[in-house]
């Protein structure tokens, strides 16, 4: 029997599309932009849906609340799968499935049916998952973090892109003739459209190891790495390090989702930024993942070279810690020019964290990657759900109060009292979850690895970099 990994890439060749690694690399890149793209594609449309439908506010949240938690359970089936069934089927399936309520959405007619949609819609987000699993499969332990790093970055693109995508398309279907107010529902059908056909690209043009398809090799009797079926789930969640490294994403991409998804609105009222200005500010954190994520999977390997699993635990923890920092600076702050840099920083610094994480996960435990990665990433969508429901119950207590003390003063005072109330508290809140993630960078410490596992890395690691090294032509 052969093992898979000897035949991993080890360097990123992203041009060298015969490669099957790089293959798969830009095809579950590509597939995870959209599946972003799509699921958060009826943001940018959400005042044209509120007024065609009469979302009141309360269902307006619930649409977003629903499209995180519909993400979490999603995240957490998804990892079990591909360790069962492999990758490229699991992404097909995803991605043709998936594409079903991106359409209906843009078919709904009630409330009731959009919020439906927006609960089977984030499932789409678990595509994450497999991403980093076929990625960790397809790449070498010298290499493989900044594969992870890389493909999730660039598909993290798709969640900030749709900004610009979303009023393309409709642009685009308004020139057809049709209507302005219906211009959001063609958009949404043909971003479904889209995914659909990813998932036909994923399953003619991808395979699950560099050795070939899950089924031919288990038929064939080959070990492969991260498709065993002898350990149980139980077992696994067992692991103390896993639920380490559920709070570490939680504190980065959690939090990264939350502060974006709230900094719109903190900058308009702690600097008097205009909407345009405050908006086109997050969108260009959003762009960083072009180069951010990756730097942090890169930073994760060479730690790696130097000072074996441990040190991919150091970087991991250095850099939670510089972007809880960041964060508390930032909240306190009352300069624009000084925040942005600070602002600028955070962005950089928990990009890097969330590519130092999955630099660490594919070792963690190799009989189960899938299932590791779905925990791991169902920790995100848990830590963005518990911090903007601190900062929006933190923020609404302290607009009514500023509304009840204002009563009888006039509309503009009063909504100049509600925007310094909500800085106020939201600055508060970022001080605390900048707290929160500066203790997790010294919980992170706690991960260990036996000397076993460590012996193991370094035979693996030495071996991707022989690989590396070119063989002599005789003459």
């Amino acid at each position: 029997m052969k093992n898979s990994t000897q035949a991993k890439a080890t360097k990123l060749s992203l041009l060298d599309f015969k490669n099957v690694s790089t293959r798969t690399f830009w095809i579950t890149s590509i597939s995870f932009f959209m599946c972003f793209f799509a699921w958060f594609g009826i943001v940018p449309f959400m005042p044209d849906v509120v007024k065609d439908l009469g979302l009141t506010p309360d269902q307006k949240w619930n649409s977003i609340i629903l499209a995180v938690s519909g993400t979490v359970f999603a995240r957490l089936l998804i990892g079990k799968l591909c360790d069962k069934y492999g990758p490229r089927l699991c992404y097909t399936w995803l991605l043709m499935l998936g594409a079903i309520p991106v359409i209906l959405c843009g078919l709904v007619q009630t409330p009731l049916q959009f919020l439906v949609c927006r609960l089977f819609i984030g499932f789409i987000g678990a595509s994450f998952v497999i991403t980093q699993v076929h990625t960790s499969l397809m790449f070498a332990p010298n290499i493989v973090g900044t594969a992870n790093a890389t493909s999730a970055g660039w598909g993290n693109l798709g969640g900030g892109a749709n900004r610009l995508g979303m009023p393309i398309i409709a642009a685009a279907v308004i020139a057809f003739g049709v209507a302005d107010a219906e211009a959001w529902r063609y958009s949404m059908v043909v971003a479904g459209i889209i995914c659909f056909l990813m998932g036909i690209v994923y399953f003619f043009f991808t395979q699950d190891t560099p050795k070939g398809n899950l089924k031919d090799l288990k038929a064939s009797g080959e070990i492969i790495e991260g498709n065993k079926d002898q350990i149980g789930f139980l077992t696994v969640i067992k692991d103390y390090r896993i639920w380490i490294l559920f709070l570490v994403y939680a504190a980065s991409f959690g939090i990264e989702l939350t502060v974006y998804g709230t900094m719109d609105d903190y900058l308009q009222n702690t600097f008097q930024l205009e909407r345009v200005t405050a908006g086109n500010i997050v969108l260009s954190f959003a762009l960083m993942n072009i180069f951010a994520r990756t730097l942090g999977g890169f930073f994760g390997d060479k730690f790696g070279k130097l000072k074996g699993l441990r040190g991919r635990v150091l970087f991991l923890s250095f850099i939670l810690t510089v972007q809880g920092i960041m964060l508390v600076t930032f909240s306190l702050m009352t300069s624009i020019i000084v925040g942005f840099i600070f602002l600028i920083l955070f962005s950089l610094s928990v990009q890097m964290a969330e590519g130092a994480t999955f630099s660490v996960v594919p070792f963690i435990n190799k009989k189960a990657i899938g299932a590791v990665s779905g925990i791991v990433g169902a920790g995100g969508n848990v830590g963005a759900f518990i911090a903007a429901i601190l900062l929006k119950s933190k923020s609404a207590v302290a607009e009514k109060s500023a509304i009840v003390a204002s009563e009888g003063l006039g509309e503009e005072v009063i909504k100049n009292a509600q925007a310094v109330a909500s800085s106020a508290a939201v600055s508060q809140g970022y001080l605390l979850i900048g707290c929160v993630v500066l203790l997790t960078g010294v919980i992170a410490l706690a991960i260990k690895f036996s000397s076993e596992d460590e012996k193991i890395a370094d035979i693996e690691l030495k071996k991707s970099l022989e690989d590396l090294i070119p063989v002599p032509v005789k003459s």
